[in-house]
């Protein structure tokens, strides 16, 4: 079994419309051999992954791939389950797949929804690995291979907190596109787009996060605006540290004054060698030393978006129970087997540490990490815990309002605040409790999923913030597609809504422009091409060409289109080398823009050329058919049903609708135009009137385009 090639398909394509990966696989040999002519082979493999028993397949029912496996199935169909079941295992269920034949026996391609197309191809490899050591009845370490995946899962693909607003926006129909390797995404195209990093978003102040990371500037400005906070003060050296802590009386806590994540953090100290030594490991995490009045209570971290506090969480000090046998370091290594702590972000807890603010902890229990504490004894390791339990329905509305106040006096539009209280669903005031610290980019992890209570929304709540009510992350895209014409249908498109006053981005064969620059005269209608133009901040519309070769090879680089046109399709000089499986994917390439048309967008359909005009049922927005001839039966049968139409009538092009002819465009070349421009100007005018430009938009777009190209050349 032979992976010849793998295609990632970055976005709608002739499979799904969204990404896959497809992989040319050569079975060899074992083409002649289904799963159950292989002895062994499905007992090993369901042993190895039983949760494929979720798998429908074509059964429909649950435990449907299993009988298929004992019926009998290629092996290009088992290794296609295997890879999307390894993703699901170790990172996102994913679902969709495919395997067929190609033209040459034995070779299949095989397609996987795919999240990051490095994770899927790695998954893609680890399963045929798997599926060859279950066929020669070979050791296959199952959860080492997982682990390794979950760890790449964790480079390669969206971290937890971008994914879950990445999932709000999606299920609001924004689209978004993934800027680096990192978690830099950008949420809508062109000029409406936002751009998010985790929770960290586009709005979010660099001026605030500065300030945000300085704890005392932090203090006095809330402390300013009546947020109850800690009294306290830098401290410049080890004694001035103890100095502090008399001044505002024991215990006290000392902290980094520009460190997060706790680093550095030491709380309850009680004495002058705790303080002290509490001084030199801030001082090593930090630019500055902070002393700060103890306040006792439980923690909690509220999430504040926009206006609002959203989301709140509490936990314990993180700590471990002695069983009178293990020392207290045997203890923390027992508690880290539990398979809910890890380094990976998407974990809800993560590995107890024994460091220096721990061990010193440790100390002023009376104990070192070699001790063997009495049987109940319980040992704190951090004051600082995991925050595993929802508070939200419990946060009283006061510490709530304060929250905000807060985030907004620092200047974060999303912020995460720590505070401390004995009960969050009462004032601070009431019981000297207090805001403690304000986060900037917050983790999100502990409110989607919480070990106690139930997961709350925050994806959501941050596109909400960012997308308010009526906002889709959209401009107006036409995605021009077909056999011939393309080009200049595209570059009439363009010109009309440059007339209509918008900065337009063209993705074509003539190249890549914004506005008025011509960022390069290369054929531009390749996914990288359309791509610059999706996610440059400039553009208010933009018009990508389609190369339906290219499609097959890459997918289309936008989720959905506010107008598709299909010019035509039909016989072209480079389809003859083609089998007839290869056509239809072709086929359908040049037809993928219509599958994706929003349901509020429009095709604009060729109604002389059959296989076009039968594109109308894959389009889940409205029909406009465009034609030389307006008495034909298909316009004449679409147009007495509503709907809407271009075609030639006395010498003029006309848009028609409930009986009314409206003239769009006319001049000297549109009465003696050859076939195939009178093809490509109906096509213009059509997507013309399904954005809804006006006719003096229309006109003074052709008009200005067609000068242009006569100007540089023929026409077509």
């Amino acid at each position: 079994m032979q992976i010849r090639k793998i295609l990632s398909l970055v976005g709608p394509n002739v499979w799904a419309n969204y990404p896959v990966l497809e992989a040319w696989v050569d079975l060899g040999a074992l083409d002649t051999q289904p799963s159950n002519t292989l002895p062994g082979f499905v007992d090993r493999l369901t042993a190895w992954l039983p949760s494929m028993i979720e798998h429908r397949c074509s059964e429909g029912a649950r435990g449907g791939f299993f009988m298929r496996l004992r019926d009998g199935t290629w092996l290009g169909h088992v290794l296609e389950h295997v890879t999307l079941e390894l993703q699901t295992l170790a990172h996102l269920p994913v679902g969709y797949g495919r395997t067929r034949e190609t033209s040459e026996r034995g070779v299949y391609r095989v397609v996987v929804e795919c999240l990051d197309p490095g994770f899927g191809e790695d998954c893609l490899r680890t399963g045929r690995d798997l599926v060859l050591a279950a066929i020669d009845d070979r050791p296959f370490d199952v959860q080492g291979n997982l682990r390794r995946l979950r760890e790449l899962a964790d480079k390669l693909c969206l971290g937890p907190s971008t994914q879950a607003i990445v999932t709000a926006a999606k299920a609001r129909g924004i689209p978004h596109v993934r800027i680096s390797h990192g978690n830099l995404v950008q949420l809508g195209y062109g000029k409406a787009q936002h751009r998010i990093w985790a929770a960290e978003t586009a709005k979010t102040c660099a001026l605030a996060e500065s300030i945000a990371q300085d704890k005392e500037l932090t203090r006095q400005l809330l402390y300013s605006v009546g947020v109850p906070m800690p009294e306290g003060r830098a401290a410049q050296n080890r004694e001035d540290a103890w100095v502090a802590a008399q001044e505002l009386g024991l215990p006290v806590v000392v902290k980094p004054q520009d460190a997060n994540h706790g680093r550095g953090v030491s709380i309850r100290l009680e004495d002058r060698e705790a303080v002290e030594a509490a001084f030199d490991i801030a001082s090593r995490e930090g630019s500055g030393v902070v002393v700060e009045r103890f306040i006792s209570g439980a923690q909690y971290r509220v999430l504040v978006v926009g206006a609002e506090a959203v989301a709140a969480s509490g936990g314990e000090a993180e700590q471990v129970v002695a069983d009178g046998i293990h020392t207290v370091e045997d203890l923390v290594a027992l508690a880290n087997l539990d398979p809910r702590r890890g380094e990976d972000s998407a974990m809800p807890l993560t590995p107890l540490v024994l460091d220096e603010i721990s061990l010193e902890l440790l100390r002023r229990q009376g104990l070192d990490k070699t001790s063997v504490p009495a049987t109940g004894r319980t040992v704190i390791i951090h004051h600082n815990g995991d925050l595993t339990v929802d508070e939200t329905e419990r946060m009283h509305p006061d510490i709530a309002a304060s929250c905000v106040v807060a985030a907004q006096t620092v200047g974060l539009d999303v912020a995460g605040i720590d505070i401390i209280a004995d009960d969050i669903g009462r004032p601070l005031e009431a019981q000297n409790g207090a805001i403690i610290e304000v986060n900037a980019s917050p983790g999100l992890v502990m409110h989607l999923k919480p070990l106690v209570g139930k997961p709350r929304p925050v994806g959501e709540a941050i596109v909400n913030h960012l997308f308010p009510a009526g906002e889709s992350g959209r401009v107006p895209l036409v995605a021009v597609s077909g056999t011939n014409g393309k080009s200049l249908v595209a570059t009439l498109v363009a010109s009309m809504l440059a007339a209509a006053s918008r900065t337009v981005g063209e993705a074509s064969s003539r190249g890549l422009r914004i506005g008025q620059r011509v960022l390069t005269g290369k054929d531009c209608t390749d996914a990288a091409s359309a791509r610059r133009v999706l996610v440059n901040p400039f553009v208010d519309a933009m018009v990508i060409e389609t190369n339906a070769y290219k499609v097959v090879q890459e997918g289309l680089a936008f989720d959905r289109c506010v107008v598709a046109v299909v010019t035509n399709l039909g016989p072209d000089e480079h389809m003859n080398h083609l089998d007839e499986k290869e056509r239809v994917l072709v086929a359908k390439a040049v037809r993928a823009p219509v599958d994706v048309v929003l349901p509020e967008g429009c095709a604009v359909l060729n109604a002389d050329n059959p296989e076009v005009a039968a594109m109308a049922v894959k389009c889940r927005g409205r029909i406009l058919y465009f034609s030389r001839d307006g008495q034909s039966p298909l316009v004449r049968e679409h147009l007495d049903q509503g709907g809407q139409a271009v075609f030639m009538a006395d010498g003029a092009i006309v848009a028609s609708q409930i009986g009314k002819n409206m003239p769009m465009f006319q001049d000297d070349r549109s009465s003696s135009a050859t076939p195939a421009l009178m093809e490509r100007l109906l096509a213009a005018v059509g997507a013309g009137v399904a954005l809804g430009l006006t006719p003096h938009s229309i006109r003074e777009g052709i008009e200005t385009a067609l000068a242009a190209a006569t100007a540089s050349g023929p026409t077509i």
